[in-house]
């Protein structure tokens, strides 16, 4: 799980194809890998890889097929710079939203509209993802975590700061550009239980009393407080 706060811009070392369709990636990163051990996950522009080996400020991490074709990995060389993170632990602070590492599909920049003090980009949406982003809701682009200004039926916006620009890859993208996208997971969660609540499937239910009107909650169980989401394991 991440935060969708960028530490460090990184660099590409090299991408080695590996058996089948998959590959070796080999990222420059001096901050990220300070800690790193085998195992440990890190987010590159927005994937969460999994860390074979570090040494040297370099890490490896092995992207199997079905990743590269539906993100933008696919597309990396070396010299390329991108976006890295750590995973987040229980007391990191949550300065963006929750982010997964799961990319849910591959935008595309539409356009730049340079301001005095920041800088408005919009992306294609891919239509299956257009659902989930409503305007001032999360987003992740390349990893950063990002608020939405505007949404349209295919598109959306955002405005990025001057800190966004110069230390991460978003700075750089140009008109064309693959972005990797990932939605806000709580609104495919929220999507999921509505739908098994329409078909009487969802075991959040409340039962039906005598007449088709729904019994009302019961008292709280052991555990409960008041409503308050009790603090989880962070997987």
């Amino acid at each position: 799980m991440f935060t969708g706060i960028v530490e460090e811009l990184g660099e590409v070392v090299r991408v080695t194809a590996t058996a089948g369709d998959s590959a070796l990636v080999a990222v420059r990163g001096p901050l990220v890998t300070t800690d790193a051990r085998h195992g440990d996950s890190i987010s590159v522009n927005g994937v969460c890889l999994t860390v074979v080996d570090s040494e040297d400020g370099v890490f490896t991490a092995d992207v199997m097929g079905e990743t590269l074709r539906r993100s933008a990995l696919g597309a990396l060389r070396p010299g390329d710079p991108v976006n890295l993170e750590r995973a987040a632990t229980l007391g990191s602070r949550l300065g963006g939203h929750l982010v997964q590492g799961h990319v849910d599909g591959v935008g595309e920049v539409l356009s730049r509209e340079p301001a005095q003090q920041w800088e408005t980009v919009r992306f294609r949406l891919p239509a299956d993802l257009a659902r989930y982003v409503v305007e001032k809701g999360s987003i992740t682009v390349d990893g950063v975590s990002l608020t939405v200004a505007d949404v349209g039926p295919d598109w959306f916006a955002v405005g990025l700061i001057p800190t966004t620009l110069k230390l991460t890859t978003l700075g750089g993208r140009g008109v064309g550009d693959p972005v990797n996208l990932e939605v806000d997971v709580l609104a495919k969660y929220v999507e999921r239980l509505l739908g098994s609540g329409a078909t009487g499937d969802s075991p959040l239910a409340a039962p039906a009393a005598p007449g088709g009107v729904a019994a009302a909650a019961g008292p709280a169980q052991a555990g409960d407080t008041d409503g308050a989401a009790p603090v989880g394991e962070v997987d």
